[in-house]
């Protein structure tokens, strides 16, 4: 009975291996997104429901989906919506918050002149267009980022369990069970799969490695395939592993904190320094002119 009820829950909930909870402004920004990502994810979600349902009529034309599918359904996939957002109702949400922002556009520029209208509304018609792939763009580097952050500790968790006589299947439980990451998450759902029949073991790792645009996890991945093929000691191999996630996790970071002051320099240069420049020589000028 039990098998059974796994079997039904997993069915129910879809073939996707990662799966995304609903979406709503605050989960969104406590992951790093903004409100305008949340309010696209959100939009591109609610279409892709309409659309499988039925509800709504497609408006893109099939040509431009057909045309796009392999590389949209890839950038879904990386983003973790693969199993909720579609292809079609990625680009129906797309037009249509570029068909919102050019309105919108219109409507604040109508009270101006004409001229700023056309202006505006162009501006909201591109800016509306290219929100929702930003979004996903933006969706998935933070996704990937969260992973690497705590790959380590999976590998390390995953490593111990198995020096201590447990199985494969029986570290990533434990694992799964006393971690509440995505990561964790995501490995809980696969586990659910290949425990329950619907997916074989090494099928549902790569499809975990698929939903990640990261090489580091893909090759960790391939690992455990191959040693779970050939049923070689899996623990070494985990361990060095996880070393090399942390340093290259680190070296990240600290490539990231060494950016920081060229960054720094754009907005002192366009900001502060002219400030300074006014409040210094501003007294001069101001003498000099009356001098004149």
């Amino acid at each position: 009975m039990r098998h059974v009820r796994c079997v039904r829950e997993s069915a129910g909930e879809g073939a996707a291996l990662d799966k995304v909870a609903p979406f709503d402004a605050r989960a969104e920004a406590a992951a790093g997104a903004g409100p305008l990502d949340a309010l696209a994810l959100s939009r591109a979600l609610a279409v892709s429901r309409a659309l499988s349902l039925g509800h709504e009529r497609r408006l893109v034309p099939q040509r431009l989906v057909d045309r796009g599918q392999e590389k949209a359904a890839w950038r879904l996939r990386v983003a973790g919506l693969g199993g909720q957002v579609t292809v079609e109702g990625c680009y129906e949400a797309q037009l249509r918050l570029a068909c919102v922002g050019a309105a919108i556009g219109l409507a604040a520029g109508a009270a101006f002149s004409a001229g700023l209208a056309t202006l505006l509304a162009v501006c909201g018609l591109a800016f509306g267009w290219r929100l929702l792939p930003a979004a996903i763009t933006r969706r998935a580097v933070l996704r990937a980022q969260e992973m690497e952050r705590h790959l380590p500790e999976m590998l390390d968790v995953v490593a111990l369990g198995m020096r201590s006589g447990l199985s494969f299947d029986r570290s990533v439980e434990l694992y799964v069970q006393h971690f509440d990451t995505l990561l964790a998450r995501a490995f809980a759902g696969a586990q659910q799969q290949w425990v329950c029949g619907l997916a074989r073991r090494d099928e549902a790792l790569r499809s975990i490695a698929d939903s990640y645009d990261s090489p580091l996890f893909r090759r960790v991945v391939e690992g455990m395939v191959r040693s779970l093929r050939f049923g070689s000691s899996m623990a070494e191999s985990l361990e060095a592993a996880a070393r090399e996630a942390r340093a290259g996790y680190r070296a990240r970071k600290q490539e990231q904190v060494a950016k920081a002051p060229v960054k720094m320099m754009v907005p002192t240069g366009v900001l502060i320094l002219p400030a300074m420049l006014i409040m210094v020589l501003g007294p001069v000028l101001l003498e000099l002119m009356e001098g004149f």
